[in-house]
C-alpha cells in the first residue's frame, strides 16, 4: 500500500520538495557529540522550517518536536500560497518555464512538514499529533483548493495545455502538462463561482470526516483488543505468542496473568489459525468485525454514511452519475464498469473454489465429531488442517526458517542486489521516530548512494493497521536530491531473547512493499509530481505485487529460508510442499478480497441524490447483488474498519491490487521467458517501468516493456482458477 495517497491529496499535488541535495559520504560510526551551539549558530526554533542538514535531508528526529508540525504546516502553506499567487499573478505571457516549471520548485517547507507529520500519524501516533491532524484537516482542503480552484492560474495552466502540441516541448514536458490540468479540472477550475464555494465546503468536511474515521478506528481497534485471563484458552499459540500476548496485556497495565490479544486490520486475525479454543476463537472474530460498530464514541457508522454521501456530491458537482466514476476517470481503467468486470468476471470461479475448500474443511470438522456448521473464526484453524492432510504442511514447521533479519538482508535484499546490482549497509548514526526503526544505506552498481531506507517493522498499539510504503523525502529531477523511502508493517515483535519469526504471508508482506520501496528509490524523472509512485492507483500496486515473485524463487529461497537456530536451509521437500500449496485456499482469499473491492465499489456507485445508507443493510445487500455474500467467508474490510477507502486515499480503488495484479503477473511471464533473476532482466525492468514513474501513459509504457497488452490467464493460473 502508498500511504502517500493520502498525504499528498490533501497537501499539494503541484509541488515538490525543492531543497538543495544535501548528500554525503555516510558516516561509519555514530556520530559524536556536538559541539555546543553559539548564539550566531542556534538551531532554529522548529526543525521542520529548514532543509534537514543530515544526509539526504533524513528528517532530524532527534531535534522535532510534536509542537512542531502544526506551525510548520501551516507556515508551509502560507509560504506556498504567497508562491503560488506570483506565478498566477505574473504579468508575462504563461510559458512552461514561468508556470509550469515554477510551480514545481513551490512548497519547499510544506512538502517536507507534511511528509514526515503524515508518516507519524500512521505510524507513531499520539494524542499532540491526532489533535494537530484535525485541526489541519480542513485547513489543508482549504490550501489544495485556494490553489486548483485559482481562476488567473488556472487560465495560465490552461494556456500552455491548449498550445501543447504545437510547442516545442518533449514528451516529458507535455506529460507533466497534461497531467496538471487534468488535475485542476478535475478539482473543480472549470465550475462557476457558485459551484466552486459549494466545493469548497465538501472538500472541508471531507477532510475533517476522513481525519475522524482513522481516529476512531486506531481507538476503536485498540479498545477491541480481546483480554484473557486463563493461560490454557491460548493453546496452540506456542511460546512466543503466548509471550507477546503477555507482553501486550502488560504494555496495557493488565497486570500479571493476563493476556491480550491485539487485532490487526482485517477482518481474519492470525491467532484463529492457531488457537484451538473454539469460544476464543468467536470471540476474537467478533472482536475483528464490530470493532467500530459498537455504538460507542469509535462507531465509525455515521461518519461513513456522510463521507459516502458528500463524494457522491462532489463527483455530481463535477459532471459525474457517482464517486466511482469520477475517481476512475484518470486511472487505467478508466471506468467503474471494467474495474466490477474484471473483478465479476472471476466470482463464479472464486466461489466455486471457497465452497469446495468449505466442504472439505467441514468433513474435517465432522470427521472430528465436532458438532457445528464451519464459521469464518474455524476457516484458518481447519484449513491449516486441511493443507497438513493434503500437503503435509505445518505453518509452525515453516516459521523457524522464516526469521525477520534474514528475510531482510538475505532475501528481500538479496533479491534486489541480484536483479539490480543494489548493497546496503545498516547506519546507526541517524536520529529515528521509535527505537525499532532501523535505517539503511542504499548504495547503486556503480558504488553510488542511491536512497536512504527505513525499516519499521513491529506492531504498536499507536500504529495504524497494515502495510505501507512512504518517503520522507521524494526523488527530485531539479534539483538532484535523492530519495528517502520507508516501509512499515505490522508483524508481531518477540518477547525479550526471542527470533521474531515469520509466517510466509509475511515473508510476502516484506517482498511486497519493498517493491514499492523500489518504486521510489529508481525513480529517475525530472519533475517531481509525476516522479516516483505518483502513478495511478492501479498502476502504482504493480511493482510491488510483482516484487512479491521473488519471495519463491529458488535462489533467492535458498539464500533467506535457513532454520534461526541451525543455520541449516529447509529441506527440499519442505521448500516443495510449499510451491505444491501456493493455490491453497486461493478461494477464500479471492473471495473475501473481492467481496472487499465489490463493496467499495458499491459504496461508491451512489448517486448524490441517494439517502443516507443504514451501513450494515447497504452491505449486506450489496454482497448479495455482487453474490459474493458467503457466510463462512465475510469480506477481508467490512464497511465499518475499511481503512483503504474512507481513510487511506483508496476510494472506489480497492479493485486496483486486482488490476496491478494483472500486470504483475504477466510480467513476470516476461521475465520466466527471457531467463528469470537476471541483472539484465532487472535492468530492463528498471530502465522501462521503476525509474519512469508517470511521465508517460502508464498502458503505453507497459506496453513498451512487454510488447503487447497485458493477459489476464496468467493471473488465473496463478489463482488456481483456471
Amino acid at each position: 500500500m502508498i500511504r502517500s495517497a493520502l498525504a499528498v491529496a490533501l497537501v499539494v499535488a503541484l509541488a515538490a520538495c525543492s531543497s538543495p541535495s544535501t548528500d554525503t559520504a555516510p558516516s561509519q560510526t555514530a556520530a559524536p557529540a556536538a559541539p555546543a551551539a553559539t548564539s550566531e549558530e542556534a538551531a532554529p526554533v522548529n526543525a521542520l522550517l529548514t532543509a534537514s542538514t543530515l544526509p539526504m535531508q533524513a528528517p532530524p528526529f532527534d531535534k522535532i518536536k510534536d509542537s512542531d508540525y502544526q506551525p510548520a504546516i501551516e507556515e508551509g502553506m502560507k509560504q506556498h500560497l504567497a508562491e503560488i499567487e506570483k506565478i498566477a499573478n505574473n504579468p508575462d505571457a504563461p510559458t512552461f518555464d514561468n508556470t509550469m516549471l515554477a510551480m514545481e520548485k513551490t512548497g519547499e517547507t510544506l512538502n517536507r512538514s507534511a511528509r514526515i507529520f503524515f508518516s507519524l500519524v500512521a505510524a507513531n501516533t499520539n494524542d499532540t499529533l491526532q489533535a494537530a491532524q484535525v485541526a489541519l484537516a480542513p485547513k489543508m482542503a482549504e490550501h489544495a483548493d485556494a490553489i486548483h480552484l485559482n481562476a488567473k492560474l488556472f487560465e495560465r495552466v490552461k494556456a500552455i495545455y491548449d498550445a501543447r502540441e504545437s510547442s516545442d516541448l518533449d514528451p516529458v514536458q507535455i506529460r507533466l502538462v497534461e497531467k496538471t490540468y487534468t488535475d485542476f479540472v478535475r478539482a473543480g477550475a472549470q465550475l462557476s463561482d457558485a459551484d466552486k464555494t459549494t466545493l469548497r465546503a465538501l472538500n472541508k468536511e471531507e477532510s475533517t470526516l476522513s481525519t475522524e474515521f482513522q481516529n476512531k478506528l486506531l481507538a476503536g481497534t485498540n479498545a477491541a483488543a480481546v483480554e484473557v485471563d486463563d493461560k490454557a484458552k491460548l493453546d496452540g499459540l506456542g511460546e512466543g505468542g503466548i509471550a507477546a500476548a503477555a507482553n501486550a496485556a502488560k504494555d496495557k497495565g493488565l497486570g500479571d496473568g493476563k493476556y491480550l490479544l491485539t487485532l490487526q486490520n482485517t477482518t481474519q486475525q492470525p491467532v484463529l489459525g492457531s488457537l484451538t479454543n473454539r469460544d476464543l476463537r468467536l470471540q476474537v472474530l467478533d472482536a475483528s468485525e464490530t470493532r467500530s460498530s459498537k455504538g460507542d464514541a469509535n462507531d465509525t457508522r455515521a461518519t461513513i454514511q456522510r463521507l459516502a454521501q458528500l463524494r457522491a456530491q462532489r463527483a455530481k458537482l463535477l459532471g459525474y452519475p457517482n464517486y466511482a466514476s469520477y475517481s476512475l476517470a484518470d486511472q487505467m481503467a478508466k471506468t467503474p464498469e471494467n474495474a466490477i468486470k474484471l473483478m465479476t468476471d472471476m466470482v463464479p470461479a472464486a466461489t466455486s473454489r471457497a465452497r469446495s475448500e468449505a466442504a472439505k474443511i467441514q468433513k474435517v470438522i465432522d470427521a472430528q465429531k465436532g458438532g457445528f456448521k464451519l464459521t469464518a473464526a474455524d476457516w484458518d484453524f481447519y484449513a491449516d488442517q486441511v493443507r497438513k492432510a493434503e500437503y503435509d504442511l505445518d505453518d509452525a514447521a515453516i516459521k523457524p526458517y522464516f526469521e525477520l533479519d534474514r528475510v531482510l538482508k538475505d532475501g528481500v535484499f538479496f533479491a534486489a542486489n541480484q536483479l539490480y546490482g543494489l548493497t546496503f549497509k545498516e547506519r546507526h548514526d541517524l536520529p529515528v521516530y521509535q527505537p525499532d526503526v532501523r535505517v539503511f544505506d542504499v548504495f547503486d552498481a556503480d558504488g553510488k548512494q542511491l536512497a536512504l531506507f527505513y525499516a519499521d517493522y513491529y506492531k504498536r498499539a499507536n500504529k495504524s493497521g497494515g502495510a505501507w510504503m512512504d518517503v520522507f523525502v521524494e526523488q527530485d529531477g531539479l534539483t538532484g536530491t535523492k530519495p528517502v523511502v520507508f516501509n512499515v508493517c505490522n508483524f508481531t515483535e518477540p518477547a525479550e531473547g526471542q527470533p521474531a519469526l515469520l509466517s510466509f504471508d509475511d515473508v510476502t508482506t516484506m517482498f511486497h512493499e519493498f517493491g514499492h520501496a523500489l518504486h521510489g528509490m529508481f525513480s529517475d524523472v525530472k519533475y517531481p509530481s509525476i516522479a516516483g509512485t505518483n502513478t495511478s492507483r492501479d498502476f502504482v500496486e504493480f511493482p510491488s505485487q510483482f516484487n512479491e515473485n521473488w519471495a519463491l524463487d529458488p535462489k533467492v529461497f535458498a539464500n533467506y529460508a535457513k532454520h534461526y537456530q541451525t543455520g541449516e536451509p529447509m529441506p527440499q521437500a519442505l521448500v516443495d510442499k510449499i510451491i505444491k500449496a501456493r493455490a491453497f485456499n486461493q478461494g477464500y482469499a479471492t473471495v473475501e478480497y473481492l467481496g472487499a473491492a465489490l463493496l467499495d465499489q458499491a459504496w461508491h456507485g451512489l448517486s448524490a441524490d441517494a439517502p443516507l445508507q443504514d451501513v450494515d443493510t447497504f452491505e449486506a445487500d450489496a454482497l448479495k447483488h455482487y453474490k459474493v455474500d458467503m457466510a463462512q467467508v465475510p469480506p477481508r474490510y467490512k464497511t465499518p474498519y475499511f481503512a483503504h477507502i474512507w481513510g487511506g486515499g483508496y476510494s472506489a480503488g480497492y479493485y486496483a491490487y486486482l488490476w496491478s495484479e494483472v500486470l504483475d503477473h504477466d510480467a513476470f511471464q516476461w521475465f520466466k521467458e527471457h531467463g528469470g533473476l537476471t541483472r539484465e532482466n532487472g535492468q530492463t525492468f528498471r530502465d522501462e517501468v521503476l525509474s519512469r514513474g508517470n511521465s508517460e501513459d502508464l498502458a503505453k509504457m507497459y506496453r513498451e516493456f512487454r510488447g503487447k497488452d497485458p493477459s489476464v490467464e496468467p493471473l488465473l493460473e496463478f489463482r488456481g482458477l483456471k
